[in-house]
């Protein structure tokens, strides 16, 4: 069945490699600008971006680092060795992951609770419920948390790669330049092309900055009929008193407050109560954002271009009428933008 986001992404504009490897700077790619009050549509690249915000402007960012997610373990009664994929932190300590075999169908290794799990340097895990929300999600144990944990990731993980990605490119190709704290499934990608340069020569026009986290879960579960539901993932989010004062701030002084990707957009609309203040705290969003949402906190977007059919393109209808989506969309089809995390950027504001 046609929705309004069903279109043709020709399999060459899927960026395959990192800016850097494809012989340009994170911030020389391109970026389409959307005007939200004209629907007027700007081709341009995106160390040009000052070019659209004024003094007293806020940008938002999200300053998760990306998790080496993918981790292989062998179940130790059967030596059978499975890929899992981390998709969320919970309050409990353990994990939510995707559970894949690695021969055959990746879902007929009869997965069941209380498997156990060698991954390798003293690092085990238990397999625990399916998830009630996506029952393609496990839950996961560790043996080890903390900082113990974090270590056995990093030596022992390697990111998220999807079939269009022409290598398995270092994880450090998968962050942003300002990303802190670890706890990202997958990168919140809309950040990839800042560079530290561009943040100053921001700064110099009185653009201003503030910082949250939400750690981003995953965006596909390797089933097309499950992905085509968009079950929101829950997603852990912190918003420091200083950032809700800013957010705040800048919207009494009359500025304009523009999330750096939709993982800001959904943690401030989270958050914000009637009047469109930002409140403080901590916690987990399943909130899914369409075009029957008013937007509270959030004047501006900046995100990465979405593939057919995505969820991230229902969460644009709450700045701009499907049918505008899609005709920036197709433009951006015909001028060969690249999609995808390593791909251009879309402004809307």
């Amino acid at each position: 069945m046609s929705t309004p986001f069903s279109f043709t992404l020709p399999v060459e504009l899927s960026a395959k490699e990192p800016a850097e490897r494809r012989g340009i700077a994170r911030d020389k790619v391109r970026l389409m600008a959307i005007n939200r009050d004209t629907y007027r549509v700007e081709h341009s690249r995106f160390d040009n971006l000052g070019d659209f915000l004024r003094p007293g402007d806020l940008l938002v960012f999200n300053t998760s680092r990306t998790l080496p997610a993918v981790l292989s373990g062998c179940e130790l009664r059967q030596g059978q060795c499975i890929e899992i994929r981390l998709a969320q932190h919970l309050g409990d300590d353990s994990w939510l992951a995707l559970l894949l075999c690695q021969q055959g169908n990746p879902f007929a290794c009869g997965l069941q609770s209380g498997m156990q799990l060698d991954f390798g340097q003293g690092l085990m895990g238990t397999v625990g419920d399916r998830d009630s929300n996506i029952p393609r999600l496990w839950q996961i144990r560790f043996s080890k948390s903390g900082t113990d944990l974090m270590d056995l990731l990093y030596r022992l993980g390697k990111p998220i790669r999807y079939e269009y990605v022409s290598a398995p490119w270092d994880l450090d190709y998968y962050q942003t330049v300002y990303a802190r704290e670890p706890g990202s499934a997958e990168m919140p990608s809309a950040g990839r092309a800042f560079t530290w340069k561009l943040l100053f020569d921001l700064k110099r026009r009185g653009v201003e900055t503030a910082y949250i986290v939400l750690h981003t879960g995953l965006s596909s579960y390797m089933d097309d009929e499950l992905d085509q539901q968009h079950p929101a993932s829950e997603e852990e989010y912190f918003i420091s008193e200083t950032a809700a004062e800013k957010i705040n701030s800048i919207h009494e002084q009359g500025g304009r407050v523009i999330a750096v990707g939709t993982t800001v957009v959904r943690a401030l609309e989270s958050v914000a109560d009637n009047s469109g203040k930002v409140q403080p705290g901590h916690g987990y969003t399943r909130l899914h954002i369409t075009s029957g949402h008013t937007l509270r906190s959030v004047d501006g977007l900046l995100t990465g271009l979405h593939e057919p059919e995505a969820s991230h393109l229902d969460l644009l209808t709450a700045f701009l009428p499907a049918a505008e989506i899609k005709s920036a969309y197709q433009k951006a089809v015909q001028q060969r933008y690249l999609w995808h995390e390593f791909g251009d950027l879309n402004f809307i504001l």
